[in-house]
């Protein structure tokens, strides 16, 4: 079954706003575990945020570990890779949980079944030293979504025919990227969320891989039980991101604390020169249904 998390709509007139906080270290010593979003908090895809990677060093000098948790449709080792090429310190996390990691334990639960991939070239090595092989959609036993083909022009739009030829088989399909849009530099490019929503509205069965569903999370706690050796409750864990339907969402209904990054995905309509708006921030957590723990322009320590 399609797991979809609800919203609920509320008056931005009754939303009481989040404390903004000045710097990670107001509050850094009330968790004993970060989970932090990469895009959009350490990165815009293009260049490394520096005061938001020496946060995460600061923040780990203190003993907290951090796992970065990433929507990425690609393995840990090639995040890592990337995130080393953007300027991004090892300093600043422990562990890095992808989607692609989880996209992969899906497949390793069907060996040997041939798979349909929407998704562009690069994300081709979720596919390296798997049981399976890539094959059109009438001889596909499910579909890997990893994102658009060409995400600079191409929308959602462009593969409606595509998703009704899937739904008319009713396969299985796994978005290997729940995130529905990502920043690109000053440009927000759709990811495979939105076509696994289009498909999930069709009537088809979607698995995502990532936040804000459980298998990130579960993850997420897997990674810091070997780098502390102990359960971490989830009321000493903060999750930090700039994704309300995503980072914020997925922290509110796992019980942790959440820390809204203004300065991303939704900048357009909470963010004014003079700092955040806070009509523009009421009206996005009234239509999200989402309330973060605490708010910061962007990451700083």
């Amino acid at each position: 079954m399609t797991q979809i998390l609800a919203t609920r709509s509320i008056d931005a007139a009754s939303v009481v706003l989040p404390p903004e906080i000045g710097g990670l270290k107001d509050i850094g010593g009330r968790y004993d575990l970060v989970f932090s979003d990469v895009w959009g908090v350490l990165h815009n895809g293009m260049k490394a945020h520096p005061a938001a990677c020496e946060a995460l060093v600061a923040i780990r000098r203190q003993g907290v570990p951090v796992i970065l948790l990433t929507n990425a449709p690609r393995q840990a080792p090639v995040v890592t890779g990337q995130l080393d090429r953007l300027g991004v310190p090892r300093a600043a996390y422990d562990a890095i949980v992808t989607s692609g990691d989880i996209t992969r334990d899906v497949m390793r639960t069907r060996p040997g079944e041939p798979v349909h991939h929407i998704g562009p070239r690069r994300d081709l090595v979720i596919f390296e030293d798997m049981d399976t092989r890539l094959v059109s959609i009438e001889e596909a036993a499910y579909v890997v979504c990893s994102g658009l083909v060409d995400d600079r022009v191409e929308t959602p739009d462009d593969y409606q025919e595509r998703l009704e030829r899937i739904r008319a088989r009713n396969l299985f399909f796994v978005c290997g990227n729940p995130d529905k849009v990502v920043e690109v530099g000053h440009d927000l490019i759709f990811c495979a969320g939105a076509i696994g929503d289009r498909y999930h509205a069709m009537g088809g069965e979607v698995l995502y891989a990532g936040k804000p569903f459980d298998p990130a999370y579960l993850a997420c706690h897997e990674a810091a039980r070997r780098i502390l050796g102990r359960e971490t409750p989830a009321d000493r864990v903060l999750a930090i991101g700039d994704a309300m339907r995503t980072d914020v969402a997925g922290a509110v209904r796992m019980g942790y604390d959440s820390l809204f990054l203004a300065e991303g995905i939704h900048a357009e309509g909470v963010l004014t020169p003079e700092g955040i708006h806070a009509e523009g921030l009421a009206a996005l957590i009234a239509e999200t249904g989402q309330h973060p723990r605490w708010v910061m322009r962007k990451l700083v320590w």
